[in-house]
């Protein structure tokens, strides 16, 4: 899937905007892979893979396109 990085905490995890939809997915500094968490910025286009996790969706394996 494809996506814009929303917006970013300085705890270590985000929110993604995926193209289509109006709900937001949750990101975890853990799930970003080829770049740092201090490397991804607000507005940079990135692929995911959406899981299910307890508390709904989330993004996993994110990376910077």
């Amino acid at each position: 899937m494809n996506g814009v990085v929303k917006k970013k905490t300085d705890k270590g995890f985000g929110f993604i905007s995926p193209e289509g939809s109006d709900k937001d997915l949750f990101f975890h500094s853990n799930s970003l892979v080829g770049v740092t968490f201090d490397e991804i910025q607000e507005g940079d286009n990135v692929t995911f893979e959406e899981e299910d996790s307890p508390k709904g969706k989330n993004a996993t394996n994110v990376q910077r396109v």
